[in-house]
């Protein structure tokens, strides 16, 4: 039976092996373009991957663009950052498209804290100022570079990275493209220390040996 039953198990494997490789972060458009309907109501039992379509007849060139990037985002925060993006609402025309922008303001020695992008990677091209940008693998080694005008970064798909103005004084600008309409992201030290409900405390005191009251004091600062 061993026998036998090695080639079943050498096709799978291979099946696996095949259909891991055509894993794509969106589907793929099955036209040119399909304008987001941001008009219609949509059912509260039906949820779709993206959003439905207006007649292509109905297309025009207004839904293509976005000003949604133009204007500074406000950076009064404990981080210090802000991020805007588009999105079927500001630029229905990105609907299937698989992509998005982001434009990402950062105050005085502001971060964008070390967060991640379970569905897609990034480019981020710095416009203004001086960033440290960085990314850590699954093997825990840090990658890091300072951008400065002009200069690019790539953050791999889901690895946990970062920016950082590293100017005391001026504000940063950067502008990122990431390869899904919908990127997600994912904060971690929110994650450990704001979710709802909470982790429990036994789980974070043990995951990054701390004591309870640094725990609490943790929660009340990212406002947990």
């Amino acid at each position: 039976t061993m026998k036998t039953s090695l080639p079943s198990l050498s096709f799978l494997l291979i099946f696996l092996a095949l259909s891991l490789g055509l894993v794509k972060p969106d589907p793929d458009p099955l036209q040119d373009y399909c304008i987001a309907d941001t008009k219609t109501p949509s059912e509260s039992s039906i949820f779709m991957n993206g959003a439905p379509c207006i007649d292509p007849a109905r297309a025009s060139s207004s839904h293509f663009a976005t000003s949604a990037l133009s204007k500074r985002g406000n950076t009064s925060n404990p981080f210090g950052f802000n991020v805007i993006l588009t999105n079927t609402v500001n630029l229905p025309g990105l609907n299937t498209q698989g992509l998005t922008m982001a434009r990402v303001d950062l105050a005085a020695n502001g971060v964008v804290p070390p967060h991640s992008h379970p569905r897609a990677s990034e480019v981020t091209i710095c416009l203004q100022g001086s960033l440290l940008v960085g990314f850590v693998n699954t093997s825990y080694h840090l990658y890091t570079q300072q951008l400065r005008p002009g200069d690019s970064f790539v953050f791999p798909k889901g690895l946990i990275h970062f920016l950082y103005n590293v100017d005391p004084v001026n504000p940063a600008l950067a502008v990122s493209g990431l390869s899904s309409q919908n990127p997600g992201a994912q904060i971690a030290a929110l994650a450990a220390f704001a979710s709802t409900p909470a982790v429990p405390d036994v789980v974070l005191k043990k995951a990054f040996q701390i004591a309870g009251q640094d725990v609490a004091r943790i929660r009340r600062n990212l406002g947990g």
